[in-house]
């Protein structure tokens, strides 16, 4: 590639030394053609080929080529038609500036053999160039005492076309004061004159400003303006004139110090240091020269220091406007001062009353004056108080007001009441006085005290220690001071027989209530008596409340044996025949328990036996049974140790031994039996039938004994609780206690019915009698029977 192109360039080098030669051989005379400049790309300027008599293909095949002066690719030659087309715009003012005429030479160029043609293109010119100016702006300073007929050179225009297509004439904006002449400089070219026909003025017009316009001689003529700044010169011919001999203003009494307040302008005519105005006070006082000044070069005048409409409400100033020769001028201001709401209202109290009585209607409470310095609106005053408030303003006289309790007050209901004034003026902003009474309701004893509590329910443990605080009772008063004091005390017992002096006392300051001694569950379960809350007022009022006492039991008995009874004089031998069954009923550990409750839940359990295994007790209800069948190895006497323990906390408890005494023989009228060992026994049975019969009225004797004495001494107890009955807990027991309510700790077999009567004080017993069911013999077999299961049915404690 390189190679080649170092070829082509060494062509080109020989060819244009070629056309160098070739143009000093060519003959002097050239084709001519013409084109109008700006001519689009493409345009037809001449056939080539037919205007030099060549052939079509004959162009082709000698290579012809144009090629310009300036080595610019100007114009372009079709090889196919000949024809020779414009390759590019072409611009008369860039190609030959001001030159006329503008031609382009150029050669055409042929080879084999080598061959020159020269031509030139003439570009004609068209109207593309508009006349301008350099300056956008010409400005003329001339003296309103200038002569008419001055003129003043102008500068003038400029226009790259030529011939008629440059600039032909100059024109003026139409104006009352000067016109334009063109003058001639004798190279072709015109310049414009400014000619003044008409005097100037500068009071009238201190500035003119035209427009120069110049047109070339193109068709339609273009045109190019610039503007003309005319600046009228002035001379002190004019005095400062005021647009008005009297200026007023209004200024508001709070307008801060410093503010603008108007601007007094004078105008002269002149110009210059003779239109330059300053501004004086003219015989001004010295109140007016202290609140007011005036800038002496702009005329604006100032506040310096605070207006007072009610001081002074108009102020009249003379202003004196001078110029710079020396003429002067005066004015008057007058600034009238505008009232605003900057006074509030004022409320002068002349009686008060602070305290008043509660049950009083109608009182008076205050009397008191308002008023405002401001005028008008500003100075008409509304007044009022809160609307929640018991009082209303009464108006009497001008500008006095009342203030009076609407109705009887209730100090329990509001104590106290502050009460706001409030003083409004009708202004703009308003303008409001608030005026703060304090008015306290004294108080009258018209209420009683009143407990917490319509009744009060207390609980105490027995045992307790004497003056144990127990609880206490609460009574308000609504009232105040003395008339809610309260004073408790204890009211009269509504049921004589209570001893209430010595069982309970009140604090008569705070209603605290003491047991005064040893409280007994057992003794007195629950008793109630009133309490009374009275206040010192005069008269004094009281009211009443029912206390109840609940006596809580504590666990303090321990259960008492009733059979057998421990204390005999001989021990109770129970007699189990050698052929009992398992689980036969030897007897029942009967006990009771002086407590309530849970401790008096009683649990039965065999501490110690003879023979371990043989015997078990129940632990619901005592029963000692035998645990497995006898034989002849077993011991005939057995001694047995239970254990009697209540569900207290901490648990009591009491033991009893039992005597149990095997023996042959006694069991058989309730056992079934051969028909051989019933005919053996047959001599035997009276003998057994009187041991037996002995034996149960022996222990029924100690049982009703040991029965009487604590019937006995439960009966007493009840007396002194004034309960009727002696009562036993109720309610569901544990699994593994005996429940005593309803049917006590005896089982149905062995249960009591006792009653003990109580109030005579001699606790008289009434009635002890056994239940016992009838249970007939034939039925022994079958109760036996049914024994087999004894183990697997219920709790049995075996030893």
């Amino acid at each position: 590639m390189e190679i080649r192109g170092a070829l082509v360039l060494r062509k080109r080098q020989v060819l244009f030394i070629f056309v160098l030669l070739g143009l000093s051989q060519a003959g002097p005379e050239s084709v001519r053609y013409s084109v109008a400049e700006e001519t689009e790309i493409g345009s037809f300027v001449a056939n080539l080929a037919r205007d030099l008599g060549l052939g079509v293909e004959e162009l082709s095949s000698r290579e012809a080529r144009v090629v310009c002066d300036d080595n610019e690719k100007h114009l372009h030659l079709d090889l196919l038609t000949g024809d020779l087309l414009v390759s590019e715009k072409l611009d008369r003012e860039e190609l030959c500036d001001s030159t006329e005429p503008c031609v382009l030479h150029f050669q055409m160029v042929l080879e084999n053999p080598l061959q020159f043609f020269r031509a030139e293109l003439h570009i004609k010119d068209i109207n593309d160039h508009p006349p301008t100016f350099l300056d956008k702006e010409i400005v003329i300073k001339i003296s309103e005492s200038t002569i008419i007929g001055t003129t003043f050179l102008m500068e003038s225009a400029q226009d790259l076309d030529v011939g008629s297509n440059s600039l032909q004439n100059y024109t003026v904006s139409p104006n009352s004061h000067f016109h334009i002449k063109i003058q001639d400089s004798g190279d072709g070219k015109i310049y414009p004159e400014l000619v003044l026909h008409r005097a100037l003025d500068h009071e009238e017009e201190s500035e003119l400003r035209l427009t120069l316009i110049a047109l070339d001689g193109g068709s339609p003529p273009r045109s190019g303006t610039t503007l003309v700044l005319i600046k009228v010169l002035d001379i002190n011919d004019n005095a400062p004139e005021f647009p008005q001999r009297l200026y007023e203003v209004q200024v508001l009494e709070d307008t801060p110090v410093g503010s603008w307040i108007i601007t007094i302008s004078a105008k002269d005519l002149d110009a210059g240091n003779y239109g330059k105005i300053s501004y004086t006070f003219f015989h001004a006082s010295e109140d007016i020269r202290k609140t007011f000044e005036i800038n002496p070069l702009s005329g604006e005048v100032h506040l310096r220091s605070h207006l007072d409409f009610e001081a002074i409400q108009s102020h009249i100033i003379n202003i004196q406007a001078t110029d710079g020769g020396g003429l002067s001028e005066e004015c008057t201001l007058l600034v009238k001062v505008i009232d605003i709401n900057d006074n509030p209202p004022e409320v002068t109290m002349s009686s008060i009353t602070k305290t008043i009585p509660e049950n009083a209607s109608e009182t008076l409470v205050a009397l008191f004056s308002v008023r405002d310095q401001d005028a008008g609106e500003n100075g008409r005053v509304v007044c009022s108080i809160q609307d929640d408030l018991p009082f209303f303003l009464k108006w009497t006289f001008k500008n006095f007001f009342t203030l009076v309790a609407e109705k009887a007050l209730d100090r329990e209901e509001r104590a106290e009441y502050n009460i706001t004034i409030t003083v409004t003026d009708m202004g703009t902003p308003r303008l409001k006085t608030e005026h703060n009474i304090t008015v306290l309701v004294s108080d009258v004893n018209d209420n009683a005290p009143a407990f917490t509590q319509t009744s009060y329910t207390l609980s105490v443990r027995e045992n307790n220690s004497p003056a144990l605080h127990i609880g206490s009772v609460r009574a308000t008063d609504r009232d105040a001071g003395a008339n809610a004091q309260v004073t408790y005390s204890l009211l009269p017992p509504l049921d004589a027989h209570v001893p209430l002096a010595s069982l309970v006392s009140i604090n008569p300051d705070n209603g605290h209530l003491f047991a005064l001694r040893s409280l007994d569950y057992e003794a007195l379960r629950a008793f109630e008596f009133r309490v009374g809350a009275a206040d010192r007022g005069s008269p004094a009022l009281s009211s009443q409340a029912l206390v109840r006492v609940l006596v809580v039991d504590d666990n303090d008995n321990a259960p008492f044996v009733l059979y057998p009874l421990q204390n005999a004089s001989a021990p109770c031998t129970e007699l189990v025949p050698r052929a009992a069954e398992a689980g036969y009923l030897v007897t029942k550990v009967v006990a009771v328990d002086g407590d309530s409750g849970q401790n008096a839940w009683l649990s039965y359990q065999l501490l110690k036996a003879t023979e371990p295994g043989l015997f078990g007790v129940w632990a619901h209800n005592g029963e000692v049974r035998t645990a497995r069948l006898l034989s002849e190895r077993d011991a005939a006497k057995h001694r047995l140790l239970v254990l009697v323990k209540d569900n207290g906390e901490p648990p009591l408890s009491a033991s009893v031994t039992l005597h149990v005494l095997l023996v042959d023989g006694f069991s058989q009228p309730y056992l079934p039996a051969s028909e051989e060992e019933a005919a053996d026994a047959a001599p035997a049975a009276p003998l057994t039938v009187y041991l037996v019969v002995a034996l149960a009225s022996v222990s029924s004797l100690f049982v009703f004994s040991v029965l009487v004495l604590v019937a006995v001494r439960l009966c007493r107890r009840g007396g002194a609780a004034s309960v009727g009955r002696c009562s036993v807990a109720e309610g569901p027991f544990p699994g593994h206690l005996v429940d005593v309510s309803g049917t006590g700790t005896l089982s149905q077999s062995y249960q009591y019915e006792v009653c003990l009567m109580g109030g005579t004080g001699t606790n008289e017993f009434k009635s002890l009698k056994p239940i016992i069911p009838n249970l007939p013999v034939q039925d022994t077999g079958r109760h036996i029977g049914e024994n087999e299961n004894f183990r697997n049915s219920f709790g049995f404690n075996i030893q």
